[in-house]
């Protein structure tokens, strides 16, 4: 596995890119003795202030300041009460947009994801439907790899949570299609700004 992290110019590249070309690359995340290993196979990419799926859309808030950073920071926030969702920042300072991480295939400590997600449900790596469930979807993933508030505005270029890089994928093996749960986004709702790895289990909905 490369563990070598992404340089922050990487994330100043315009958000369509980025959603592509993280999928593939692998999340880690170090935690003390361990470290929690994932390969992103499906984001989503949110544009600016005029994407009306966009938390940006409505302006900058306490809540979304971290989209107006500068790209390869990390905006964290929560859904539904209860369900945290991780977005890598993009492009240039002032401008809002980013890359929400919607799943992951798990690489490294395992273990720990499925503690974190299962509570004391006894580990049991043969059981497949309960490993795919681990981080097939946003909400999922935070809780897996142990993600919450406190991650918001952290640096990628920092030891805590970063990204490194992976094989090369190649476009013929992405799927775009449009994003999920945006209904309300009117001429944005069909936008084929979602994208994953074809023929991989662990993407939440195909």
């Amino acid at each position: 596995m490369n563990s070598s992290k992404l340089s922050l110019d990487f994330y100043l590249q315009p958000t369509l890119k980025v959603a592509q070309q993280i999928l593939g690359k692998y999340i880690i995340h170090n935690v003390g003795r361990y470290r929690l290993v994932g390969k992103i196979v499906e984001t989503e990419a949110y544009i600016g202030p005029y994407d009306l799926a966009s938390h940006a859309s409505r302006g900058k808030t306490q809540r979304n300041a971290v989209m107006f950073e500068k790209g390869g920071k990390i905006y964290v926030y929560l859904i539904y009460g209860m369900y945290y969702c991780l977005n890598i920042v993009t492009e240039a300072k002032d401008y809002p947009a980013a890359a929400l991480v919607r799943a992951v295939e798990p690489i490294e400590g395992i273990e720990p994801m499925w503690h974190n997600r299962y509570g004391d449900l006894k580990y049991d790596p043969e059981n497949k439907k309960k490993i795919i469930s681990l981080t097939n979807g946003p909400g999922k993933l935070c809780r897996a790899f142990g993600i919450n508030q406190s991650f918001n505005g952290l640096d990628l270029g920092g030891e805590r949570i970063y990204l490194a890089g992976g094989a090369r994928v190649r476009a013929a093996e992405i799927a775009a299609s449009k994003r999920i749960g945006v209904d309300y986004a009117k001429e944005y709702r069909n936008k084929p700004w979602r994208f994953h790895l074809k023929n991989n289990l662990f993407v939440s909905k195909i």
